[in-house]
């Protein structure tokens, strides 16, 4: 009767929203975090004991976050059609939005400083690692000394190489074995996408424990230190928020002078795939709707339609690089660390290539910022501070993030509107 009673319970818990979970995990360990705050001195190893879940579910997610992005770009290569020029010049538009982003997310964190307004006292023995961008030193370690080396060290760059090595060479083989009608590609299709699907199914129930991680690190910061370091949090969200609406204008801008499309009826067309993206926080459910959009209310070819939306949904992810690399700097800022010029190219260079495999994978930037965040030496445990603001600002950098693939249909399709582009 009692496990009846249990299994009705964590049921109901289970249909609450994430969203809402954190919520009450918030409110909880603020009422905790206060009881415990007067009695500091004797709760001290109850207070520390409260981070244990937090670490552990970020050392699940950083166990996670390497084989998540390699099999997410094999599985993306193996199922996504991609014609060879306007693969290449789809490569170049991605990379070139996704840098722009992250610079732009660097430029609003240093000029406001969020992480400033207040402080937390980092763990004995912290600093950034001091790391210097070698751009000689960066090409002699694309490749590893071994396969398994860039998942043992979280070395992001060496893994996009391998995992875009393995997913050229595998989809050659693919179209090579469909022209001669052999059908051996289908079992290493088939393994990828079993073990993509397990990763994310393991991935879900880690998130789903993302709340316990929240109420800890929440608890153990209002009880040693108030509620001083999340002040900064809301110019956290201001900051975020400014510098997305400077990268929606940059699109804007890029369709504008760019494609024969004008930024009204881009903004119209796309309308009900920007909201859906917002109220869904997932690029992958608002594909069909983004393509619909671009198709039929905007008027793109279906060349175009299909590269931005269902190809280039794969691997862009602007909006989130953004925010991982603002989150980067944010929690340096409230740590009292400093992050050198170098270091934050390093940023960018790690959150570019951890943004290729990111698409498609739910809660990508709490997945990837952990390589980010170790790519310059920055404690991860505090990555759930952000979590507390996340469920919001995940559902704008997505809407980004799906702006940013109907921008590049627009830019392939071109300067001048065809005849077939009218929508009969």
């Amino acid at each position: 009767m009692g496990q009846i009673v249990q299994k009705k319970h964590l049921s109901a818990w289970k249909r609450i929203p994430l969203a809402l979970q954190i919520a009450l995990a918030i409110i909880l360990a603020i009422l905790i975090g206060n009881l415990l705050s007067t009695q500091a001195v004797t709760n001290t190893a109850l207070i520390s004991n409260l981070a244990i879940p937090c670490n552990l579910i970020l050392k699940a997610l950083r166990a996670l976050a390497t084989p998540l992005i390699m099999l997410a770009v094999l599985h993306a290569f193996l199922t996504a059609d991609i014609p060879g020029r306007s693969g290449r010049r789809l490569t170049v538009l991605l990379l070139t939005n996704t840098t722009v982003a992250i610079v732009i997310g660097l430029l609003v964190a240093n000029i406001l400083q969020p992480g400033s307004w207040g402080r937390i006292s980092p763990p004995s023995g912290t600093e950034a690692a001091g790391k210097t961008l070698d751009p000689w030193g960066l090409v002699q370690d694309i490749i590893p000394d071994s396969i398994l080396k860039p998942l043992v060290e979280n070395n992001v760059i060496q893994l996009i190489f391998i995992s875009l090595a393995f997913g050229i060479v595998i989809r050659a083989l693919k179209a090579q074995q469909i022209e001669e009608g052999k059908t051996y590609y289908q079992a290493i299709e088939g393994v990828i996408t079993i073990l993509f699907e397990a990763v994310i199914r393991i991935l879900h129930w880690i998130i789903a424990l993302v709340p316990l991680a929240v109420f800890g690190i929440v608890a153990k910061t209002v009880a040693l230190q108030g509620f001083a370091p999340f002040k900064s949090l809301g110019a956290f969200i201001i900051a975020v928020l400014l510098a997305l609406s400077l990268q929606a204008s940059y699109y804007l801008l890029r369709v504008k002078f760019g494609s024969w499309v004008t930024p009204k009826n881009f903004l119209a067309g796309g309308s009900e795939a920007l909201l859906t993206a917002f109220s869904t926080a997932s690029s992958t459910a608002t594909t069909p709707i983004t393509f619909e959009a671009l198709l039929h209310k905007i008027g793109l070819r279906e060349s175009s339609a299909s590269l931005g939306a269902l190809v280039g949904s794969n691997f862009n992810n602007d909006g989130t690089a953004l925010y991982e690399a603002m989150s980067a700097l944010f929690i340096a800022q409230v740590l009292g660390l400093h992050l050198s010029l170098p270091q934050q190219l390093i940023v960018v260079v790690t959150a570019i290539f951890a943004s290729v495999g990111a698409a498609g994978i739910p809660e990508a930037g709490l997945v990837t910022m952990t390589l980010v965040f170790t790519s310059v030496g920055l404690p991860t445990e505090y990555i759930a501070l952000l979590v507390t603001v996340d469920w919001f600002l995940d559902r704008c950098r997505t809407a980004i993030n799906v702006m940013g693939d109907m921008t590049v249909s627009c830019l392939l399709d071109g300067k001048k509107r065809l005849i077939m582009n009218i929508d009969s």
